[in-house]
């Protein structure tokens, strides 16, 4: 029976279309789904009284007074604010599926809207509702499934469809996080980019291995992802000891830990550096510390100190000249930026590009230098060390991590050689959403 009221349904419409006008056939559609309301409602009630058929799966309950409707289907109760189904709604009106985007009248919109009718069928596993307006909408069992207020859920998309969870790390674990990956399954298998990504996303550091030498590499790379993060060093740069250099990066002196960038409000989200040549000096060595994981020691063992670096504003700046052109970056961030749950968010550190200008209260400045003394001391207590090899791309998240290396001595035939650049978070989160629905499907 409700099989053909759909086909009907189906059939009237394309008859529709092809003799009237859209203001008529808006007009008879809404007539008509009013219709089939009273329909179902009716195939509910006998069914319900008849002693042969079963419960149905699906009950609906409408609480007026908290604007929620509440759905129990297959011993799963969900709930669905009913101002957000009605700004929800999935019909031609409000929504375009090409676009999937809400194409609603906002301007028109009412906060308070009021249900007519709404009726739950469990062979279509639908919600069927007419507003007070007379505006009809109908919602599918599973897209509802997948959006349903309760908590479970709500933490299920945050950590799986939004971003993957960060796991902090600590010195001794680093040998067990650090996965590596091969360059050939990266960039012609999705699983292997996948992989790869999770890795990074989850530890902030993963890397690349047997990748040929050759400079445009870490293009093939960023592209198999996105888009290369373009900044005033330019889309790829050279990492080589130069004597009159203007940027620290380029001598063979420690480079003590940083992030990089940290003058941008919108810094690059994850390093890429591909390793041409290796110093076979005894130095050389790359630092890496897990700022996720030191600012959980500092929020529980310097709590003080913590606060200060989470909450006083520092210049971070670069005055440079690079590829001829003059450059003057400014961006002022704590240390630690925290979210509006106090959860790490990004690390700001530079010795080299923290500014003079320190436009804060005077009685903080001697605490807050306290404060930095105890996270640098941490920082480089809690540094992994390793060496990259020819082949190697080392990939990690500028975000969270801090990099330094160490010094290291050229030779006439042996000259240490970086090829790098730059991938925004947005880009990777994008394409791990994109390859985990292919995977889906």
């Amino acid at each position: 029976m409700i099989t053909r009221i759909a086909h009907q349904a189906e059939k009237f419409t394309k008859i529709l279309q092809l003799s009237l006008t859209s203001k008529e056939i808006k007009m008879l559609r809404s007539n008509f789904l009013t219709y089939q309301l009273g329909i179902l409602r009716k195939i509910s009630k006998r069914f319900i009284s008849c002693e042969k058929f079963s419960a149905p799966l699906g009950r609906l309950k409408v609480c007026e007074s908290d604007q929620v409707v509440s759905l129990d289907y297959g011993n799963r109760l969900m709930h669905f604010p009913i101002v957000w189904l009605r700004d929800n709604c999935q019909c031609s009106e409000c929504f375009l599926p090409p676009t999937q985007s809400r194409v609603i009248n906002w301007y028109q919109f009412n906060i308070n809207p009021k249900l007519q009718s709404i009726v739950w069928n469990d062979h279509l596993k639908k919600i069927f509702i007419k507003w007070e307006d007379n505006h009809e909408s109908i919602f599918e069992l599973n897209w509802l499934e997948k959006r349903d207020f309760a908590p479970s859920n709500q933490e299920y998309h945050l950590t799986k469809r939004y971003r993957p969870v960060k796991k902090p790390w600590r010195k001794d674990d680093f040998p067990n996080i650090f996965h590596s990956f091969e360059f050939n399954d990266v960039v012609n298998t999705n699983e292997g980019l996948k992989n790869w990504l999770e890795a990074l996303a989850i530890n902030g550091v993963a890397r690349i291995t047997n990748a040929p030498k050759d400079e445009r590499i870490c293009r093939q790379v960023v592209e198999r992802v996105g888009f290369i993060k373009k900044t005033h060093f330019g889309e790829e740069f050279i990492v080589k000891h130069k004597p009159d250099t203007t940027n620290v990066a380029y001598l063979s002196s420690e480079l003590q830990l940083h992030t990089d960038l940290p003058y941008y409000e919108y810094k690059a989200g994850v390093n890429i550096l591909h390793c041409m040549e290796q110093s076979q000096s005894a130095g050389g060595a790359n630092l890496l510390t897990d700022g996720l994981s030191v600012s959980q020691l500092m929020r529980e063992k310097h709590p003080k100190h913590f606060k200060l670096l989470k909450t006083v504003p520092v210049d971070w700046t670069d005055v440079v000249i690079e590829n001829d052109s003059r450059f003057h970056k400014i961006y002022r961030s704590p240390v630690f930026v925290m979210n509006e749950k106090d959860e790490f968010m990004r690390i700001n550190h530079s010795i080299p590009q923290r500014g003079s200008h320190f436009t804060i209260p005077l009685e903080l400045v001697k605490p807050w230098y306290e404060a930095n003394e105890v996270f640098v001391k941490l920082i480089r207590e809690e540094a992994a060390e390793f060496k990259t090899q020819p082949g190697d791309i080392l990939t990690f998240d500028n975000i969270r991590l801090v990099h330094g290396r160490r010094a290291y001595n050229d030779t006439a035939t042996n000259v240490r050689y970086l090829v790098g650049s730059y991938l925004d978070w947005d880009e990777i989160y994008d394409r791990l959403r994109v390859l985990n629905a292919e995977q889906d499907t």
